[in-house]
């Protein structure tokens, strides 16, 4: 019995796991720190420069070869990828904030208040969009915030204009009428009447427009005018990849179908939603 229970034992030992072991299991039960360590692990090969790979092509090691300073350009249009999102995503997000709060005020209001606020939008209109985002910037310096306000100041007339064309005919309709008969204040009427109907048509429009600043981004990096390097942006790539065009075109390949994909995947989720959130589309 005793030789059995000594047989049996070491089978059934229980083995306590590694606390390395144990430390990776907790880790890999938090999704944000999982998706941290990817972006961080990016970042590293997007930035680290090894000239024994430098104008590399596409291999099984480097799956979009590498650009003039041996850096992995896959790494690189992923982790840019990011940055130009961001960046369009946060400007996009804040532009409509802004202008559908101005153009709810000068459609609700009226009279003078809209005058000024239209009369302003004019001189906003006056300089290409372009142009203002580059001078923006170029005041401001080229990093993450400035590059958010000057897009966000050249994409906020575009909201104006569409939500004051929506509050002019909503705030005829019956249920605005009664709540200013039950003694409902203006900007409670704004807020819970007038912008949540107008959210469908917003919405389309924060989604296509989403893709107009990933380009605009993309082209003010083209233009030096972007994050400062070694930070990578698919507009500061294809500007590196110039000069290597001819031997390298891989260099400008890879961020530019990224660029393209991209757009066009957001501007096809765009028409989606129009077709879903228009009413007379609906079944």
């Amino acid at each position: 019995m005793e030789n059995n229970t000594a047989a049996a034992s070491p089978q059934g030992e229980f083995r306590r796991p590694s606390q390395a072991k144990e430390i990776w299991r907790r880790f890999k039960k938090s999704k944000g720190a999982l998706i941290g360590l990817v972006l961080l692990v990016l970042y590293s090969q997007a930035t680290t420069q090894d000239f024994a790979n430098m104008l590399g092509t596409p291999s099984s090691e480097h799956f979009f070869g590498c650009d003039g300073f041996g850096r992995d350009i896959f790494a690189r249009v992923i982790y840019g990828g990011r940055t130009s999102i961001s960046i369009a995503l946060i400007a996009t997000v804040t532009s409509c904030l802004f202008g559908s709060m101005l153009g709810s005020i000068a459609g609700f209001f009226g009279g003078k208040v809209d005058t000024v606020i239209m009369r302003s939008l004019d001189i906003f209109m006056s300089v290409p969009d372009i142009l203002f985002t580059m001078a923006v910037v170029y005041a401001l310096g080229p990093n993450f915030v400035n590059l958010v306000i000057a897009l966000t100041l050249a994409y906020f007339t575009n909201y104006v204009r569409l939500v004051r064309a929506q509050v002019l005919t909503l705030s005829e309709a019956d249920y605005v009428e009664a709540s200013r008969a039950g003694g409902a204040g203006s900007m409670r009427i704004i807020l819970t009447h007038i912008i949540p109907n107008s959210v469908g048509v917003i919405i389309v429009n924060t989604t296509l427009n989403v893709a107009k600043i990933i380009l605009y981004e993309s082209t003010l990096s083209y233009l030096g005018l972007g994050m400062p390097p070694p930070a990578p942006e698919w507009g500061a790539m294809l500007s590196e990849a110039r000069e290597f065009l001819r031997n390298s075109p891989h260099m400008m390949i890879f961020p530019a179908a990224a660029i393209v994909l991209t757009a066009c995947a957001i501007n096809l989720v765009g028409d989606g939603l129009r077709d879903a959130l228009d009413p007379q589309l609906k079944s």
